[in-house]
């Protein structure tokens, strides 16, 4: 079977600018779907070390049977990551800190999570900070109080180092709408995405998927069990973002507990990649800045996984 990223091809390519798209409360809402539950979401993000060291800290929220959870992990590491689960000691506490290596590098995690507030899914909104530190370096810092805990790591004499979102997964189950809100840049605005599979009723019955950005429709790919792979492209914030998609065990493999869909949002790199822009003010934005990527993946299971 090929991957996701081998489905590139110029038939299946296609400008979709979102804002000339029309909305259609019919393609929204339909009777036969029902929207799904997420139940991880990974976060992954990129800092660096004063001593020029690049790190990737994955932070994992999850919420299965047998439990709510935490997993950290430093640069993709198995060896030790940081398990917090709900029925740990730990966690029951929902406030603590934990030391450990990882990398021959020494790490300091704080959480509070007592005050945390949820909505449907394991990841909290609001109420929690999550605090890692690296080599006694602040690295990643989480929660509602991001600029009262930078301040007083400054005060108390802390290095304190940039870090970035460079990757989202959440896996859902149960359901063939998908809900999120992503940013595609660190400049950007945080937009609503809605991915829908269900049924065309005009003429044939025939599966269709849909993609809507803030809603509007920005794609729409009918026949989708004859094409199961493929990938357009979107415009958000005036930059090109590639959509992938692979549903091909929905429709070839659906008797499989691990029969999955997969949807694939990823930004394109460099000043090539935007339709238009300042260039002047660009260049400044970016000036002595890491380059931040982003891509958001979607795991659609019929199953909790």
């Amino acid at each position: 079977m090929r991957s996701i990223g081998s489905c590139y091809s110029e038939h299946a390519l296609k400008i979709a600018d979102s804002y000339c798209s029309g909305h259609s409360n019919h393609a929204l809402h339909s009777p036969n779907n029902k929207p799904s539950i997420q139940n991880t979401v990974t976060c992954v993000y990129k800092s660096k070390l004063s001593n020029q060291k690049q790190l990737l800290i994955a932070v994992t929220w999850s919420y299965k049977l047998i439990g709510q959870g935490i997993i950290i992990s430093i640069n993709d590491s198995p060896f030790s990551p940081f398990k917090l689960g709900l029925n740990s000691r730990q966690f029951r506490k929902l406030k603590g800190t934990q030391k450990f290596e990882s990398c021959n590098l020494n790490i300091d995690l704080f959480w509070d999570l007592s005050k945390a507030r949820y909505d449907s899914g394991p990841e909290p909104k609001s109420g929690f900070s999550v605090i890692v530190l690296v080599d006694s370096e602040l690295c990643l810092l989480l929660g509602d109080a991001e600029q009262e805990i930078a301040e007083r790591t400054v005060k108390n004499g802390i290095p304190t180092n940039k870090f970035f979102l460079v990757s989202r997964q959440e896996k859902y189950f149960g359901g063939a709408i998908y809900k999120t809100k992503a940013k595609f840049s660190e400049l950007g605005e945080c937009h609503d995405i809605l991915i829908k599979c269900g049924v065309e009723y005009e003429g044939l019955r025939s599966p269709v998927l849909s993609v809507w950005i803030d809603n509007k429709n920005s794609i729409s790919v009918k026949r989708l069990h004859w094409n199961f792979r493929g990938n357009q492209i979107i415009i958000v914030d005036g930059m090109l973002v590639d959509m992938m998609w692979d549903v091909h065990d929905w429709f070839f493999n659906s008797s499989s507990p691990s029969s999955r869909a997969v949807f694939l949002f990823r930004k394109r790199s460099g000043l090539d990649s935007r339709l238009w822009l300042d260039e002047e003010r660009l260049l400044m934005n970016h000036k002595g800045q890491e380059r931040s990527d982003f891509s958001l993946l979607i795991c659609a299971c019929k199953y909790p996984v």
